[in-house]
């Protein structure tokens, strides 16, 4: 991996996804690998969350949130990859995955609202929250307006480039990624847009471009990580090294031979970087 500071299941190698990872992410609500699924209802929806054990090592919760048109489907496999150290939650945000819909799409705001509720609900300490994508707007909203709720941040991916920012744009951009990606992600969109349903995808996806997630950003106070991978042309260069400015103090990884989804193919690779920002930290374990 490039390192730019500023201040059990076999998991294949990065820009890869094979057949035991699809089959693992689309195992819910089946058990699966020690991932289990369950219900809660939060803010009157019923909010399905995939997690795993507890494995007793007192680390933080990590909770995973997932992007755009998606669900905790493709971050089974980070999942996994973290959890022998660490608690690890991922919910599906309302409308996605096998969560309720509600009756509109949710902006950023209110999707960041729902996931402090979900928090509040599973009664967590300060978690590091890590969002891809959509699911890292929603992530740094989080961040800025209940940093109480968050102990470490990591954004992965994070939409949208302000040069960018329309949906024909970003949708083309999506389009280049696609011709990157290991092409047996492709079933497990084409699942988690059903459920979800196309006019959610696109009215999230405007909901997306016109949030300017640098305010939440510049007001982020806690430890914060950007990971993309090296060939994600949704996340490029510029806006991935503009948007670790912007936070204070924010680590920058890169990861070799990635595209956008680095999450679902690179998961050993985020794990280990997720730790790396937790373990220096040791004002974070006295928290």
């Amino acid at each position: 991996m490039i390192h730019r500071p500023r201040g059990s299941t076999r998991l294949t190698r990065a820009g890869r996804f094979g057949v035991a990872e699809l089959r693992l992410s689309m195992a819910a609500p089946r058990p699966a690998a020690g991932l289990t699924s369950e219900w809660r209802l939060v803010d009157g929806l019923r909010t399905h969350t995939r997690r795993g054990a507890d494995p007793g090592t007192g680390a933080p919760p990590v909770v995973l949130l997932h992007g755009l048109a998606v669900s905790h489907r493709y971050l089974t496999a980070l999942a996994v990859a973290l959890s022998p150290t660490h608690p690890v939650y991922v919910p599906d945000l309302p409308g996605f995955g096998l969560s309720e819909h509600p009756r509109g799409a949710y902006d950023v705001a209110a999707h960041a609202e729902h996931v402090a509720a979900w928090l509040a609900a599973y009664r967590l300490p300060p978690v590091c929250l890590l969002g891809h994508s959509f699911g890292a707007e929603v992530a740094a909203a989080l961040a800025a307006n209940h940093p109480d709720s968050v102990r470490a941040l990591v954004l992965a991916g994070p939409t949208s480039d302000p040069t960018a920012r329309s949906r024909m744009a970003l949708f083309g951009r999506w389009l280049v990624d696609c011709l990157r990606e290991a092409p047996l992600q492709a079933p497990i969109l084409v699942r988690d847009v059903w459920n979800a349903r196309p006019w959610r995808v696109l009215a999230t996806l405007s909901h997306s471009v016109h949030n300017a997630i640098e305010a939440d950003l510049v007001c982020v106070t806690a430890p914060t990580l950007v990971v993309t991978g090296e060939r994600d042309p949704v996340v490029p260069a510029s806006w991935r090294d503009e948007a670790a400015r912007l936070v204070p103090d924010a680590d920058l990884v890169v990861v070799p031979g990635a595209a956008h989804n680095v999450v679902t193919t690179a998961p050993t690779q985020v794990a280990d970087a997720c730790r790396r920002l937790l373990t220096p930290h040791s004002a974070l374990l006295d928290r």
